[in-house]
């Protein structure tokens, strides 16, 4: 593992807060202090100074750090150990929150690729779920083979992390792969083609396969294991307070993810705003969700519809964003007012939630009287909100089931193809510039049900799609890396109207004979 020096990582912390040329006082006050002498940059007195160094000191790039070595292996700790973090004795400002967003801009030859997903592991022998003593032995087995360091909580091992690729554990034992940022589609399906033989040289050892669907199909939420990590025992507490199927959300859907970069903050809202008007088009062409408990549940894309009542504070379609006035600072407004759910003392989580980040940032919080947030803090609260796009240095889009191997190279085709190409970023920001708010939740209600036959104004959703996938090939010729082949899932999709969802839902009324148990074969990695 690489790891930066203190000094390395504060300069580059503050060039990228410097690159993005926001409108705010904080990115301002640091821009005017590059022109003076490095040490006026760090050290200088005054309050505009401090919080230069207040923003850069108080993040961890890595979120993890080297906790010891044994033999040749590196034994890393939990997320993200603020308490090793340089700890605030000021409050954070918003401008802070906000330099910090704004740090993620990028000059285009920077953007990356990251592509995260999930998957439901079971025993081949009875199609259980994975129980956790059987995920440590394959976390321990892949750390062992394949020269992965061990992230651990306490003495468990919840994850592995091998340069800038990561595997973690959700509440119910699905196995993420967070993949390295990268730079065309060819590596990222690469990428995922050495996970899937890494994993699955370990796995299939001990008994264990891998199912690529967005819903467990069979079992109920007393089947599930609940995997020993502090801010998942804090959320199934809470969750049922705000919401009556986040539970199922926590412990029972697999997703599959691509994290974008932006410019500026111009950039980062065109990307935004379309991200965010065409995901139900995203949910329709990878809709794979459409069994619960061994039946037919009603819908196309379980996954996405269980969203709509997990919690309705931190998930959604941002309709803000689509406001004149949107920017950093209004994402920061909405994120101060979501509730919190834990902070992270001594490589301890503490539950906070329901609480306020605002009372955090005043020193006001009651499970931690007089403590004042850090950066660390800020970071761990934005992975807790989650939207349909969301956005941190970079923007995730949100809105797809997971699903078999080509599937995990076709979405991020279909996103970089629309979102990193300017002329097919310009058309889609054109084509869906008159749809209304409520055209755009009518969409996201009505997807989960009726994918790409849903109706939209004089047709249906699938003459969209089709239109929006012609996008996102010309966007991938644009870039000439030769990566439209990557299409070619999502290319049939659209042009049948036909997702991979009513294909299962087709193959459980014949050929499988109302039996769900044949889907582990179907769907097997």
């Amino acid at each position: 593992m690489v790891l930066m020096s203190q000094a390395g990582s504060s300069q580059y912390i503050h060039y990228k807060i410097i690159q993005c040329k926001v409108r705010y006082n904080v990115v301002r006050s640091i821009a005017s202090n590059m022109a003076e002498s490095k040490k006026k940059e760090f050290f200088g007195s005054g309050r505009s100074s401090w919080n230069s160094l207040k923003v850069i000191r108080n993040m961890n790039l890595d979120g993890v750090v080297i906790g010891g070595r044994r033999g040749n292996q590196v034994i890393v700790f939990a997320s993200p150990p603020t308490e090793d973090a340089v700890i605030a004795t000021e409050p954070l400002t918003k401008e802070d929150l906000v330099g910090y967003l704004a740090s993620g801009c990028k000059p285009k030859e920077k953007w990356r690729i990251g592509t995260e997903h999930e998957k439901f592991g079971f025993e081949f022998r009875t199609l259980r779920p994975m129980k956790y003593e059987q995920i440590a032995e394959l976390l321990n087995g892949i750390s062992e083979r394949f020269d992965w360091d061990k992230i651990m909580e306490g003495d468990k091992i919840i994850g592995l992390k091998q340069g800038k690729q990561s595997i973690s554990l959700e509440p119910g034992g699905q196995f993420e792969l967070s993949g390295a940022p990268l730079e065309t589609l060819h590596q990222t399906c690469a990428e995922v083609n050495s996970h899937l033989y890494q994993v699955k040289a370990v796995a299939e050892e001990l008994g264990i396969g891998f199912l690529g669907i967005g819903f467990q199909p069979k079992w109920a939420l007393k089947d599930i294991p609940v995997m020993p990590k502090g801010r998942y025992e804090i959320m199934r507490n809470y969750m049922p307070k705000v919401g009556s199927l986040g539970l199922d959300m926590m412990f029972r859907t697999c997703t599959v993810q691509v994290n974008l970069d932006f410019s500026s903050e111009v950039d980062m809202i065109k990307k935004f705003r379309a991200g965010l008007a065409l995901q139900p088009v995203a949910t329709a062409l990878f809709a794979n969700s459409p069994f619960t408990e061994g039946k037919p549940n009603g819908y196309l894309s379980m996954r996405s519809q269980i969203w709509t009542d997990t919690d309705n504070n931190r998930s959604g379609m941002l309709p803000f964003v689509f406001d004149d006035s949107f920017g950093f600072e209004q994402y920061v407004d909405y994120a101060l007012d979501v509730p919190m759910y834990f902070a992270y003392r001594k490589k301890k989580y503490i539950d906070c939630a329901g609480l306020s980040f605002r009372d955090f940032m005043a020193g006001k919080l009651p499970c931690l009287p007089g403590e004042y947030p850090n950066l660390n803090d800020w970071e761990n609260h934005l992975t807790t909100i989650f939207p349909e796009v969301r956005l941190k240095r970079y923007l995730e889009m949100r809105g797809a089931d997971g699903g078999p191997w080509r599937r995990l190279c076709a979405l991020p085709a279909f996103w970089v193809g629309l979102l990193y190409d300017e002329i097919s970023l310009q058309n889609v920001v054109d084509m869906t510039a008159d749809w209304t708010r409520e055209e755009r939740q009518m969409l996201r209600n009505a997807v989960p049900k009726y994918g790409l036959q849903t109706p939209f104004r004089d047709g249906l959703l699938k003459h969209v799609t089709q239109d929006v996938v012609k996008l996102a090939k010309d966007g991938l010729e644009r870039r000439g890396f030769k990566e439209t082949g990557f299409l070619n899932e999502v290319t049939e999709v659209s042009r049948t109207g036909v997702t991979s969802a009513e294909k299962l839902l087709e193959l459980y009324h014949e050929k499988w004979g109302e039996n769900v148990d044949p889907v582990f074969e179907e769907l097997l990695y």
